[in-house]
């Protein structure tokens, strides 16, 4: 509880490689009454790893998918339908952050609870296109070249190489020193409104929600953000003076996991749990519940699903690439691109 508000953090689980970061530091949290694992996946391996720290830990809620439908992102939107309590401030966060700034939770449900007339609000997110660009504006990041205001940028979104440069320098400049509070920016407010950004960390009034009984058509992302918002003639808002970061965006992941950067947040993590018994407990207990899914992954109950096969819509695309891998446009194109040294103040 916090000023009367029940905290409760959600997460649409997910994959353990990711949340065996995640989940130590959200249960370090005092205030956090409740953590929801949306239960959004089929991988055997998760599900049990998932109920293993849910016997072990009883603020770890399971919720499972309403409609008993798995179709990725797509099948997201029924679980905000529990998310609309008049008494309640709900956290969501990706499976894929992996740090949280130091007393983040309480810092942002403060955030929340000043800011009353915003309908979402989040952090400064570390690998988010948008807050990649409030960096630029605000001279703490220097890139090659002006950037625009845009969450599927083909660098600050798409770029697997900007990615890894901007968490290295991140963890090398910040991380690591301890001076992550010098990326806050301004007076920590920053209002924006009919405008979509990746929602990978946001907090909303459950009564906010109640309006439309926590009803989310289509895209929660683009109706989140956006649409809903914007039709209630309010605006979203981010608070700069607070930090979390996120590993990556499809579109980055392959060319991350060779540079190994979740590895370097995973070392930088585990130095600091060594120092403190909560963490460290909770990270323990993650360690052997992953070491007993892997050993049983056999013998591991299937998901009570059902999975959406989705059809291939580039069906005569991949048969072409199969026949001529790269064609010389494109494959001079990705060179170049990935010698580009896009941070210029590493």
């Amino acid at each position: 509880m916090y000023k009367n508000y029940k905290v409760i953090v959600n997460t649409a689980a997910g994959r353990r490689r990711y949340m065996q970061y995640l989940i130590p530091q959200v249960l370090a949290c005092d205030i956090v009454d409740r953590y929801d694992l949306w239960l959004n996946t089929t991988n055997r391996q998760d599900l049990e790893f998932f109920r293993i720290l849910a016997k072990k830990y009883s603020r770890i809620n399971l919720v499972w998918q309403p409609d008993g439908i798995i179709n990725g992102n797509a099948s997201i939107n029924a679980f905000y339908k529990q998310c609309t309590d008049d008494d309640a401030i709900y956290f969501k966060l990706d499976d894929d952050i992996v740090w949280l700034e130091d007393n983040l939770i309480k810092n942002m449900i403060k955030f929340r609870i000043d800011n009353p007339d915003y309908f979402l609000v989040s952090p400064l997110v570390i690998n988010n296109s948008l807050s990649t660009y409030l960096l630029q504006i605000y001279g703490k990041l220097r890139l090659n070249y002006y950037h625009d205001s845009n969450p599927f940028s083909d660098v600050l979104w798409q770029s697997g190489k900007f990615a890894a440069d901007l968490h290295n320098w991140f963890i090398d400049n910040y991380l690591r020193p301890q001076k992550t509070s010098h990326l806050h920016l301004g007076n920590g407010k920053n209002p924006v409104s009919m405008t979509r950004f990746s929602i990978n960390s946001i907090l909303w009034f459950g009564k906010d929600l109640k309006k439309i009984d926590g009803i989310i058509p289509n895209d929660d992302e683009e109706y989140m953000s956006c649409i809903y918002p914007t039709t209630q003639g309010k605006s979203n808002c981010w608070n700069t003076n607070a930090l979390v970061a996120h590993f990556a965006f499809f579109t980055q992941r392959d060319y991350l996991d060779k540079e190994g950067i979740l590895e370097k947040y995973g070392s930088f993590l585990k130095e600091q749990w060594s120092a403190d018994t909560t963490e460290h407990k909770v990270y323990q207990d993650i360690i052997e519940a992953m070491q007993y899914v892997e050993i049983n992954s056999q013998n591991l109950p299937q998901a009570p699903y059902t999975q959406v096969t989705k059809k291939n819509k580039y069906r005569l695309k991949n048969f072409i690439k199969k026949l001529y891998p790269v064609c010389v446009a494109q494959k001079i194109h990705i060179i170049r691109r990935e010698k580009t040294q896009y941070i210029t103040n590493i």
